[in-house]
């Protein structure tokens, strides 16, 4: 088994990138996602941790954002609850996926929290600036200052474009960044 890490900078369309592979994909944010709403044992650490911000279940990610906007170690505390968790649902996919050709792995931190192995194949998205800032300001409902602390955990964009064996173009226009995936995808299995 092949696995394809897909990194880049916040809002530079990895999860729509990684669905194009056509193989499993393991979306960090997803699984994430499902913790808040799902698992009360997650939760019950994040009211220990953030009484103030977390009181109900399922956990309000709008409440953790305000949490993160009020104060940066809040997010460290977030990330020290949530991580080892994400970490446990990345070896079970990993476990039951494992005579499959390809996974690919959509982890936003994947790099930073030396997640990544030795041969896997990292492939990074290169979007513009500008298209970027309009998708985060829909997303995040014009709130910059949340992307900003965001950004603060993450390694510098450069950085993991150095780190990477490939890099994607992506304009948002579906044919090309298509293209772009089989053209990849092709190089690895001729390798």
């Amino acid at each position: 088994m092949i696995r394809i890490a897909v990194v880049g900078g916040i809002g530079s369309g990895k999860s729509y990138i990684a669905k194009l592979f056509g193989y499993p994909v393991f979306n960090a944010d997803i699984e994430v996602a499902k913790l808040y709403r799902k698992n009360r044992k997650c939760y019950k650490k994040l009211k220990k941790a953030l009484p103030k911000y977390v009181r109900s279940f399922p956990v309000k990610k709008n409440k953790l954002s305000e949490a993160i906007m009020d104060r940066q170690s809040n997010l460290k505390k977030i990330i020290k609850i949530i991580h080892p968790q994400i970490r446990r649902s990345l070896n079970n996919f990993v476990k039951k996926n494992k005579y499959k050709k390809f996974i690919v792995l959509d982890i936003p931190l994947l790099i930073e929290n030396k997640i990544n192995k030795k041969n896997d194949i990292i492939v990074f998205i290169d979007s513009k600036k500008k298209e970027i800032n309009k998708r985060l300001k829909k997303k995040y409902k014009g709130n910059l200052k949340i992307i900003k602390k965001l950004v603060k955990v993450q390694l510098p964009v450069e950085l993991k474009r150095k780190k990477s064996n490939f890099i994607i173009k992506n304009n948002f226009k579906k044919n090309n960044v298509k293209n772009n995936v089989k053209n990849v995808l092709r190089y690895i299995s001729n390798a």
